[in-house]
């Protein structure tokens, strides 16, 4: 009778040792004496050992940093700058078959790539048109992984590190176009307060009595702001009236 338990224990054991699972994300590449025979997964998947091999392929978004790289842009400026790579495995076959480690050669080109394609811009364009550099790497990329079975997603340029020397060019730049522009505004209120004061002249001119209205609203608000005696000379104007209705008297 225990001679009966001993092979059913020993398939038992083959039987165990031959189960993989392999979770909803997760692909099996499974070779056979070296040749691959297929995918399998997800779930649970029967591989016979010492004959078969599994080699497990996620099939999730990777997150990669691309390390820092010295970069010398069109306009020989030198910059320090590293970025972030989103890629997925799409063809499990090709990941393994086609190449031996996809993520790190994933990773040397991208390095590779970014040190090219920024080397091609200048430090404004590097600065102000992301989005397009984000793009020309994310398409670059892309083609050039396609062969292995993987999509890359998206590229995003993180931070860009110039010479202390460059900051301070670019502050200084950014101080003296900031005086242009507080110079630029204060001329047009200049101009616009000019073009005011010519269409107030042309009403006083048609209408005296507006610069003696005028003269005497500036005389209420001198007495309002400031406690201190001031003496101002009365126009001619204001009088004059009562000095004609005078010699009008007189002359009856």
């Amino acid at each position: 009778m225990g001679l009966v338990y001993i092979p059913l224990g020993i398939i038992g054991f083959f039987l165990l040792i031959s189960l993989r699972v392999l979770k909803e994300y997760q692909r099996g590449v499974v070779f056979r004496l070296g040749k691959v025979i297929g995918l399998k997964g997800p779930g649970l998947v029967l591989v016979f050992p010492f004959i078969d091999v599994l080699r497990k392929v996620d099939l999730r978004i990777i997150t990669m940093d691309v390390p820092p790289q010295d970069v010398i842009t069109r306009d020989n400026v030198s910059v320090k700058v590293n970025a972030v790579a989103y890629y997925r495995v799409m063809d499990p076959r090709k990941a393994v078959l086609e190449v031996t480690n996809y993520m790190y050669a994933t990773s040397q080109l991208a390095q590779t790539i970014l040190r090219s394609v920024l080397g091609e811009t200048t430090l404004d364009q590097l600065l102000a048109e992301r989005d397009e550099i984000n793009g020309r790497l994310q398409d670059i990329l892309d083609r050039m992984t396609d062969p292995w079975g993987i999509k890359v997603t998206a590229v995003e340029v993180k931070h860009v590190d110039l010479p202390v020397e460059m900051q301070r060019v670019m502050a200084a730049e950014a101080e003296a176009e900031r005086d242009r522009r507080a110079k630029i505004i204060w001329a047009d209120a200049e101009f616009q307060a000019s073009k005011k004061l010519s269409e107030a002249a042309e009403v006083i001119e048609k209408h005296p009595t507006a610069l003696q209205l005028r003269y005497l609203q500036t005389l209420s608000e001198i007495a309002t702001e400031s406690n201190s005696t001031i003496a101002f000379p009365i126009p001619i104007e204001l009088v004059k009236p009562f000095l004609d209705m005078a010699g009008k008297r007189d002359q009856k």
